[in-house]
């Protein structure tokens, strides 16, 4: 019961954290050694340093989101194609028109085709590491999707019509954190 009322408040104050795709949050971190997904979280840890369980993401991803199932196939082959450098299939997931901002310029991205054109400016050496190291369990869920490490990528839903009932699942954000 412990741990369900924990990951619980994480969970709520997670969806209620002000990250964005374009403002960087803190990253979900592993508990310190010594402590327990069921132990209080110490003032400077971060909420989802208490949540190490995919079904806890799983459950956020549905209440705040919808569909945890989508979120987490689009965020397992975003993985898998970053590890395999398969310009394509990343490109393939990403949402258009998709900008982003490099060497202190906006890179304005038409379509996937453009994408994998400037692959290895967009998804960078550090944003490589953030998504293929980042664990599902350790994902933040806010209102505003599902973050990457400090927010170097984020998924989100993009509505196919005006109540937003159908969503295609996409990658809206890959940017440096530095």
């Amino acid at each position: 019961m412990k741990k369900l009322i924990a990951a619980s408040a994480a969970l709520w104050l997670a969806a209620c954290s002000p990250a964005t795709p374009d403002a960087a949050a803190p990253a979900a971190q592993p508990a310190p050694a010594g402590e327990t997904a069921d132990a209080a979280p110490s003032p400077a840890a971060p909420v989802a340093a208490i949540v190490d369980d995919p079904t806890a993401v799983n459950q956020a991803i549905d209440e705040v989101l919808g569909d945890h199932t989508r979120y987490e196939a689009v965020i397992r082959e975003l993985q898998k194609a970053v590890t395999a450098k398969d310009t394509a299939a990343v490109a393939a997931l990403v949402h258009y028109p998709f900008t982003t901002v490099r060497d202190g310029q906006s890179l304005n991205v038409i379509d996937a085709v453009a994408f994998v054109g400037d692959y290895d400016r967009i998804v960078t050496p550090a944003i490589a590491d953030a998504i293929t190291q980042q664990k599902y369990s350790q994902l933040m869920v806010n209102y505003k999707g599902v973050m990457f490490g400090n927010g170097e990528a984020w998924v989100n839903g993009i509505c196919k019509d005006d109540a937003c009932k159908e969503v295609d699942v996409r990658v809206v954000a890959l940017q440096p954190t530095s």
